[in-house]
């Protein structure tokens, strides 16, 4: 018993070790699955102060998961053709997202490599003129704090001293509020001038006695600047370390200058980060490098977000020719951008935060002052100070023609039928032509309709990884609005953005309409199913059989005239089936029960008749007037169990991509059907489909959109018709580019056009207005059909037959008499003839 004891305990823990070892094993694999390793690039100046930051912060995390690995390459910023050749080359390691910088002659070539290969580039740049989406701006603007602070000195007059490296996007909007406000503005690009020439135009300052003036250039430049100026003049720094700046040599002259600082170098938590620096390179910080610092920090956050959340951002090889034509995006590019922009931390440059553009948002920024003991502190802006997009920036689109993409697709969009003698937008009708018109008026922007080239909604090409349609058309920049029946779908949501949706749907089963089916001889029977009238039949013999039985009976003592008289109260089985068809038919007999027991039969067998004609009155004129249709499907679940009715889908549609993905073991059949089915039951487009099932003699059905099955149906020859419910539930959306300034507007455009009811009204006008077929609840009100001869042909073949059965029992019962007559007659005869014999 022990040794048994002890060899049962050794096979358990065995067990045990298994179990457990089987159970870190898959945790391994679990683990496997989710990357662990993410490849960042970056593009610098050689030996940049930048440069040295990004390889710091990327050092202080090594121990993250997933891990920073950096790919760095050493790049002139000025070159595009250097800038190319490294941001190609980096694509095509396979980095997930791009640290670096640029100047104003490659700020446009990252912007569009970033935008078609959907790669992200976070920067601690200047902020770019244009938008771009796949560009994260770390370095906050300036726009808003200097117009904040030109309010508060009431600046009327200035000079604007710029440096071409940080483009025009802060004299921009300055300009645009001086010509609001009445400013005089007066614009210098320094770049166009040496020292002589600098000096020559501070005289002119000096002379014309303009001595204010904001300066906007790198700081090496600033420090040069301030060498050459007096006492007079008032100076507004458009740089964000002003602290970094040696100003002690112009303490004692104690000019008027102010600035902006972003850093607070005396906060715990820099000053530790700035210490473990020292200790990395012994020069000291700047602004620049912190950002890149919080550069890292908001990469390194987006991907442990995106990791917790087991989104796959691995590159599994080359995503695409860099230089190809057109060039082919990253699938995952638009998670990692949205998880970048979703960032939120403290860093060392304040709150790291971003806004739908990519630009820094919330973010503070300290007003500084130079006074005889240096730098002090007179203030902060931390609202007002973004560069929030002003209603003017999203309306104010009257300078453009924007390209809106489209397909023809009947009721959406049509050539009107003398679109030959027409140009432009008047070409066309439908629905999306007046909602696309709509829009425009509501947004307040020229428009162009153009069909796309290739006719198609848009699918992504499993091969080339190339979008077609109008999403790859919105995608490589072609156009900048789709106004069409386009199906919002994840995958597309992934590289254009939608707005809510104009019009709900779902997939539908379109067939040949069956021929209405004529009402039977015998369709009176109807109301009632075939069991309830054989329960009845059942219900009348046993209840005349009850009567019979009930029925009283004379006792024996009576005589025979009583007993006469009393059997006239008698039931006998004909009597009893007499009554009890006269009481179901409503009518009533001659005799009727006087016993107790007999009473009580009767008045049960009286409730039970009420109830079953009334039942069968309510239910008699629906049945004769309604004439049905027989349809041989009538759900999905119908389609699938047979085999004699092909169906199919559009072609390179959603329709098509529904039910390729979708798990559910109904449609998992549906496709293995579709995907194997000889000849092909896919088509090139709905005319096709819909034609196919109008040749097809009902053996083809069709699965579409809900809206556009509900518009055939009310086109002539009316041979249509949609059965079952809807398959699925989604919408159609305007689509614009990712990042387009257009999305927000036309989104509330479309939001409004919903609430005023005019998306329904443009619905019923294509849908039923101008149908062929008449309204959908046409005729239902008002109108009742008239009863025919077949309708009601059963009953008079009954009531014929019934008066050829009683002709036929009464020629028989006289027949039958007439012999008895005959016989008793001849045997009277007889009897008469034996007497006279006798």
């Amino acid at each position: 018993m022990c040794v048994c004891a002890c060899v049962c305990m050794h096979v358990y823990g065995f067990v045990c070790v298994c179990f457990r070892a089987f159970a870190c094993l898959q945790v391994a694999c679990a683990c496997t699955c989710v990357y662990v390793f993410v490849y960042v690039g970056g593009l610098f100046p050689a030996g940049s102060h930048e440069q040295e930051v990004f390889r710091f912060a990327v050092m202080q995390r090594g121990a993250d998961v997933p891990k920073l690995l950096p790919q760095m390459d050493a790049v002139d910023t000025g070159s595009s053709f250097a800038m190319t050749y490294a941001f190609c080359s980096q694509f095509a390691k396979g980095v997930h997202a791009v640290m670096g910088v640029y100047d104003q002659r490659t700020v446009n070539m990252v912007s569009s490599f970033c935008g078609s290969l959907h790669v992200s580039f976070v920067t601690p740049s200047f902020a770019a003129l244009a938008d771009s989406p796949f560009v994260l701006q770390l370095r906050p603007g300036l726009q808003g704090a200097l117009v904040s602070l030109l309010d508060h000195f009431g600046w009327r007059r200035f000079v604007y001293m710029y440096g071409a490296h940080a483009g025009a996007s802060v004299l921009k909007k300055v300009l645009e509020r001086a010509a609001e406000r009445d400013w005089q503005v007066t614009s210098v690009n320094l770049d166009s001038l040496n020292e002589s020439g600098f000096i020559q135009l501070l005289a002119d300052l000096d002379f014309k006695k303009e001595f204010q003036v904001v300066l906007d250039c790198e700081s090496e430049r600033l420090n040069a600047i301030l060498g050459l100026v007096g006492g007079n003049y008032h100076y507004i720094l458009l740089n964000m370390g002003f602290v970094e700046l040696n100003l002690t040599e112009f303490h004692a002259l104690s000019p008027n200058v102010t600035g902006f600082q972003l850093v607070n170098w005396s906060d715990p938590s820099v000053l530790k980060v700035q210490q473990d620096w020292l200790n990395f390179d012994p020069k000291d910080g700047k602004y620049a490098g912190a950002l890149t610092y919080d550069g890292v920090s908001v990469v390194a956050a987006a991907f442990r977000n995106l990791r917790r959340q087991r989104i796959d951002v691995s590159r599994r090889g080359n995503a695409g020719e860099c230089l190809g034509n057109p060039p082919a995006p990253w699938g995952q590019g638009i998670d990692i951008q949205r998880a970048l922009q979703q960032v939120r931390l403290e860093g060392l440059t304040g709150r790291v935060q971003f806004d739908e553009r990519g630009r820094r948002a919330n973010f503070t920024l300290t007003v500084m002052e130079l006074s005889r003991t240096g730098p002090r502190k007179v203030g902060a802006c931390d609202r007002g100070c973004d560069d929030s997009p002003t209603p003017e920036e999203f309306y104010g689109l009257q300078n453009r023609t924007y390209i809106v993409t489209t397909i023809l697709e009947a009721p959406y969009m049509m050539l009107k039928k003398n679109h030959e003698q027409l140009a432009g937008n008047d070409k066309y009708e439908g629905y999306c032509a007046e909602l696309a018109a709509e829009i425009a008026k509501h947004v307040g922007f020229a428009y162009r309709l153009e069909l796309v080239g290739d006719g198609k909604y848009g699918a992504r090409d499993p091969v080339s990884k190339m979008w077609n349609g109008m999403v790859g058309e919105l995608v490589y920049g072609k156009a900048d609005v789709a106004v069409a029946p386009l199906t919002i779908t994840l995958v597309r949501e992934q590289v254009i953005d939608f707005t809510k949706p104009f019009m709900s749907l779902g997939i539908s089963i379109m067939i040949k309409k069956p021929t209405k089916s004529k009402p039977g001889v015998f369709s009176f029977l109807d109301p009632l199913a075939y069991e309830i009238w054989m329960c009845i039949v059942f219900a009348y013999i046993g209840v005349s059989v009850v009567l019979f039985l009930v029925r009283p009976r004379p006792p024996a003592a009576l005589g025979p005239d009583q007993e006469s008289a009393e059997r006239s109260d008698d039931f006998g089985i004909f009597n009893s089936l007499w009554f009890s068809l006269g009481a179901f038919m409503q009518q009533g007999c001659d005799i009727s029960p006087r016993s107790l027991s007999g009473r009580i039969v009767g008045g049960v067998w009286w409730f039970f008749t009420l109830i079953i004609i009334s039942s069968y009155t309510a239910n008699l004129a629906a049945f004769l007037t309604v004439e049905r249709m027989v349809s041989p499907i009538e759900s999905a679940e119908d389609l699938a169990k047979q085999s004699e009715i092909a169906y199919g889908t559009l072609d390179g549609g959603s329709t098509k991509e529904f039910f390729r993905r979708s798990k559910i073991a109904v449609f998992e059949k549906m496709w293995s059907y579709m995907r194997g089915a000889d000849p092909s039951v896919f088509v090139k487009n709905t005319d096709e489909g819909v034609s196919r099932v109008r040749k097809s003699k009902g053996k083809y059905a069709y699965l579409l959109e809900s809206s556009m099955n509900e518009y055939i149906e009310q086109r002539a020859p009316c041979d249509t018709i949609k059965v079952g419910g809807n398959l699925d539930s989604k919408g159609y959306g305007v689509a614009t580019p990712k990042g387009s300034p257009l999305r927000i507007p036309v989104n509330l455009a479309v939001l409004k056009l919903n609430e005023q009811a005019v998306l329904d009204k443009l619905k019923n006008k294509w849908w039923y207005d101008k149908g062929q077929c008449g309204h959908k609840d046409a005729g239902r009100k008002d109108k009742t059909s008239a009863l025919s001869l077949s309708n009601v042909a059963g009953i008079f073949y009954i009531l014929i037959g019934g008066l050829g059965v009683a002709m036929l029992v009464a020629l028989l019962d006289f027949c039958y008499k007439s012999r008895l007559e005959s016989r008793r007659m001849k045997v009277s005869n007889n009897n008469k003839e034996v007497q006279i014999g006798k």
